[in-house]
């Protein structure tokens, strides 16, 4: 393959848009994962075919791309990749942090509360009848409790994504096409990752790297390439009717009365919403959702600049950590909504104090990232002007 770089690499510099949606996806998936409230149906998987999880992986490939593509190309592959394996260090001790913390948290409440199904709801009893080789399995990703399969998603498309940025800088098209071909592939054969202590992974890594892909493809140089696509009246009409068709098949799913009513071609074709091994009509739905957003929202849009939007930003900023606290807390507001009377007014409760804990965590990381930068130096004094006599203090009056 050749060399020579044909990828166009974003502008540097903070991008706003991309923190906010990075933002509003953690709020969204800290939300979708409290079951039996009502306040998660702000989120958009109650409204469509792609939920925030597409979301995050499309941007965290974005992100990915354009963070160490230039590096990559500055330093050489090497120095990139290692670059890259050393944030993917990151990312797997953080979820081995929130495994234990995870775990832990479930395995107290039911002893505290006597809650049994507490352990089986959420996927833990392996560990007791098996602790060891339960603990091992999830060190090597593959036992995952309920909720906790976005981040080793994430850690293996990461881990695997430095010869796919090689490619991409060199041959965008080509490498877009290949994880394409891989996808169907995947759907096909029906490759996955084995699960722990059965079955596979939920998000499996060979159809849901698509999103990755194009998230990194998207950033260097896709949506120029695009942009005709993007800005067109036929995508535009056929667009929304697509949207309007995947409402009124997510409608059918949750209303089970109303889906019984569809033809059962219809019915089979898209429901369930095939989530494990990302549907086309899942792709398209979410690329319609990102061409819909580039048009509409451009990086320079204005309101991102309001302060309204400040706390979304900010736990787009601090991704990682707002990431993991919030599937905690997202087990902890289930576990209040179970214990209380669930009512309006304390789902409500729980959701709203759950997004400012998050926000508070998000200042804070924002905040120590600002400690941790070297103090601005004053500036030196300008010399006196050659050949001028040196200022002399005034003498005080006599008396003052």
């Amino acid at each position: 393959m050749s060399t020579e770089i044909h990828a166009i690499l974003p502008p540097k510099g903070r991008n706003l848009r991309l923190d906010f949606f990075r933002g509003i996806a953690n709020w969204w998936i800290f939300l979708d994962h409290i079951p039996n409230n009502v306040v998660n149906w702000v989120t958009p998987r109650n409204y469509g075919f792609s939920d925030a999880a597409d979301l995050f992986v499309f941007i965290s490939g974005y992100t990915v791309s354009f963070v160490y593509a230039q590096m990559m190309i500055d330093k050489g592959f090497v120095v990139g990749a290692t670059r890259l394996w050393k944030r993917v260090w990151q990312l797997y001790v953080a979820h081995v942090m929130l495994f234990v913390i995870y775990i832990a948290s479930i395995g107290w409440v039911a002893l505290r509360f006597h809650d049994v199904d507490i352990i089986n709801e959420f996927n833990v009893a392996g560990l007791v009848d098996n602790p060891i080789q339960t603990l091992t399995q999830g060190l090597l990703l593959k036992f995952k409790p309920l909720n906790l399969d976005v981040l080793p998603l994430y850690i293996v498309l990461m881990g695997l994504f430095p010869p796919v940025l090689w490619c991409m800088l060199r041959r965008p098209d080509l490498t877009m096409l290949a994880s394409l071909v891989l996808y169907f592939a995947a759907r096909q054969f029906g490759w996955n990752l084995p699960a722990y202590p059965s079955g596979t992974w939920y998000f499996n890594p060979y159809t849901w790297q698509l999103l990755f892909v194009f998230g990194a493809w998207f950033a260097l140089g896709g949506a120029l390439e695009s942009r005709s696509v993007i800005r067109s009246k036929w995508l535009l009409y056929l667009g929304v009717a697509y949207m309007v068709f995947a409402l009124f098949m997510t409608m059918a799913e949750t209303f089970k009365g109303f889906g019984a009513m569809l033809p059962l071609w219809l019915h089979d074709a898209f429901i369930p919403n095939d989530k494990t091994n990302m549907a086309p009509y899942r792709v398209l739905h979410f690329i319609i959702i990102a061409f819909f957003m580039t048009r509409f929202i451009p990086k320079n849009w204005a309101p991102l600049e309001w302060k309204l939007f400040d706390p979304i930003i900010k736990c787009g900023q601090q991704s990682l950590q707002v990431f993991c606290v919030g599937i905690f807390l997202s087990f902890m507001a289930h576990f209040l909504l179970t214990i209380s009377s669930g009512s309006f007014f304390t789902q409500l409760l729980v959701s709203v104090a759950g997004i400012a804990i998050l926000c508070g965590f998000a200042y804070y990381g924002n905040w120590s990232k600002q400690q941790d930068k070297p103090a601005k130096k004053a500036p030196p004094p300008n010399p006196a002007p050659s050949g001028a006599a040196p200022k002399t203090p005034p003498v005080p009056a006599a008396g003052a």
